[in-house]
Formats: structure tokens, C-alpha cells, sequence
């Protein structure tokens, strides 16, 4: 005999918010406020709803329950740079990497986007304006770039990671302290008695470019050493221009003995230009770097780097965004590197 009704043979209904309460032994009001944070919840109830939760199957409704609270469950990562950037800096793909673990423990889904130029810019406002997430994480910011402007004035709630280069009221930021890194990286070098020291610099319209110069400058200056600016030459971060870098400074200054790289990435490049040139690292030239990523580990001699405190600036990120989500003021948060000595300096 065939079934009737709505039900199909061999289908289990999905359990629902209602078994989840009876299993537990709950109110359905109880289950909602462990599914949405816990709060007035005591342990005991809320151990309880676990349980029946696990033992149930059951998975929450994310489409109904963003209509009872108005959030998305999800958060933009959004990079400002080409896409081919991502894959290619492996920063990028450890800052993602962390937010999304960061925000994996608050239940919360990461959407990867980059926008590089004005279309994309404007297709990807139209879509974070559009209640498709609930926050941003901005990460490799450059100055002019509208769109941290155009979101903040939309009031979605943002955190970029790095010191926006002009401070204005409610940007919220969350950064290594570049300035100070730079400073210990050059008085290394010098304690190890180097003197025509080089730097290749990230791009000046970001705020690592911008502090990690003017931490090196400030360095050589505390040791009377006035800055020489046929030894600086910017980059963009990438291998290949740190590459291009290096033999512009071999050209022009012959006698550098040491290049303090504002990021790993660049000072690979870096370090190919000199073996190219016949210079020994670190005899004839010591290189350092900046960020300790994956980049420093592939290099040879191991690169003398600045770390950065990747597992705490992602957590921070998060902490932030979701702090503003909540409904606090926006805040900034800089925090110490470290100088990390391998053998290339």
C-alpha cells in the first residue's frame, strides 16, 4: 500500500528547535538563547541544550533565525589589491587562515573578496551595503582608496588591518607596531657593524611602507647617521620588486653592506639580485626582512626578519569587528613585533 500525506517513505524529518527543547527537557525560549550566545542561560540548562543538540542532529535555520536578528552570520574579508597578490604574498593567506578560525568559534562564515580597481570597488559596495554581511575585515588598505569611506559612511562595521595613514574618528584598526620593528631591524645591523645600510621600502601609500621607512630613518639618525637617499628604493611587496630594487641600489651605491627589506617576500628578491651580482650573504651584505612569514623560512641563508604577531592580530581583527557588530565604539589596537636572527644578517 502507497503512503499518503506529505511525508516521503524512507525520509527522516529534520529535527527541529521544538525536539531539541523536549530532549532537553527545556522551554523552546531556552534553546534560543543558547543558539544565540548563551546569555541568562544557566550552565546547567545550557549543557543540557548541547547535549540535545548533539544527540538530535539538529542544525540551526540560518535563513530564519537572520530574520529574527537582522545579522547575516557572515563577515566580508576584503582585500584591496589584484587577486593574483593573494596567492602570491603569503600573508595574505595567514591572515585569512586565522580569521577564519578566529571567527569559526563564534559560528560566523568568512566571504573572500578583493576589489583593485573602481568597477570591482563598486560592485562590492553595492554588496556589503546590502545587508549581505555584517561586517569587514580591510586588509592592504591604500591611501585614496574610497571604499573604507564609502562602508564607514554606509555604517557597516569595519576594522582594516594596518594604521590607516590619516587617523580619523571611528576608524577602527588593528596593527603591528612598524615604526618600532623597523627601528630594532636597523639597530641590529648596526650593532653587528654595518654602516651603508640600504632599505627597499613597501609602497609609500600604505602604512607599512610609510612607518617601516620612518623607522629606519629615525634609527640611523639616533646614531648619527644621516639617511642617504640614493639607499632607498621602494617596492610593492612583491618578490619581483624587491628583485628590481636590489639592482638599482647595487648600481647606485656599490658599497651598501646591508638592505633592510620591508617585507620577506621582497627580500627574496632582494637576495637573488645579489647572488646574481656575485655578493655573499651576509659577508658582503647583510638582509633583513619584515613579517617572519612563510616567505623567511624558504629563503637561503635563513632570513633575519621582524615578526609580526599574525595569531594575535587576527584574533584582534575579530575581536574588534565583532565588538562594533555588538554595538561598541570602534577602537585601534597596535601591537609589539619581534626580531627574529637567522643567518642573512
Amino acid at each position: 500500500m502507497s503512503r499518503t500525506g506529505n511525508s516521503t517513505p524512507g525520509r527522516r524529518r529534520p529535527p527541529t528547535i521544538h525536539d531539541v527543547a523536549r530532549e532537553a527537557g527545556v522551554s523552546r525560549g531556552t534553546v534560543s538563547r543558547v543558539l544565540n550566545g548563551g546569555h541568562y542561560v544557566s550552565p546547567a540548562a545550557q549543557e543540557a541544550v548541547n547535549a540535545a543538540i548533539r544527540k538530535t542532529g539538529y542544525v540551526v535555520n540560518r535563513h530564519a533565525r537572520s530574520l529574527i536578528t537582522g545579522r547575516s552570520d557572515s563577515v566580508a574579508f576584503l582585500l584591496t589589491e589584484p587577486q593574483e597578490r593573494f596567492f602570491e604574498d603569503p600573508n595574505f593567506s595567514v591572515l585569512l587562515r586565522g580569521c577564519t578560525q578566529a571567527l569559526a568559534a563564534h559560528d560566523i562564515t568568512l566571504l573572500l573578496m578583493s576589489a583593485s580597481d573602481e568597477p570591482e570597488r563598486r560592485r562590492i559596495t553595492r554588496f556589503l551595503t546590502g545587508g549581505h554581511v555584517d561586517g569587514v575585515l580591510l586588509v592592504s588598505s591604500h591611501s585614496g582608496d574610497p571604499l573604507a569611506t564609502r562602508l564607514r559612511k554606509a555604517g557597516v562595521p569595519l576594522v582594516a588591518c594596518g594604521k590607516p595613514l590619516v587617523q580619523s574618528p571611528g576608524m577602527a584598526y588593528v596593527a603591528a607596531d612598524d615604526r618600532a620593528g623597523a627601528r630594532d631591524m636597523v639597530r641590529h645591523l648596526l650593532n653587528s657593524g654595518r654602516r651603508r645600510i640600504a632599505t627597499v621600502t613597501g609602497p609609500l601609500d600604505t602604512p607599512g611602507g610609510v612607518d617601516r621607512l620612518a623607522g629606519y630613518r629615525e634609527e640611523l639618525a639616533a646614531a648619527g647617521l644621516a639617511a642617504d637617499e640614493e639607499l632607498v628604493v621602494s617596492g610593492d611587496y612583491s618578490r619581483a620588486s624587491g628583485d628590481r630594487a636590489a639592482a638599482e641600489l647595487l648600481a647606485r651605491a656599490p658599497d651598501l653592506d646591508a638592505v633592510f627589506v620591508a617585507s620577506d617576500l621582497m627580500a627574496q628578491g632582494v637576495l637573488a639580485a645579489l647572488r646574481r651580482s656575485g655578493r655573499r650573504v651576509p659577508q658582503d651584505v647583510a638582509v633583513a626582512g619584515f613579517d617572519d612569514s612563510p616567505a623567511a623560512l624558504a629563503t637561503s641563508p635563513g632570513l633575519t626578519t621582524i615578526r609580526q604577531p599574525w595569531e594575535r592580530i587576527t584574533a584582534e581583527m575579530v575581536r574588534v569587528l565583532l565588538a562594533q557588530i555588538g554595538g561598541e565604539e570602534p577602537s585601534g589596537v597596535i601591537l609589539p613585533t619581534e626580531l627574529v636572527i637567522r643567518e642573512s644578517a
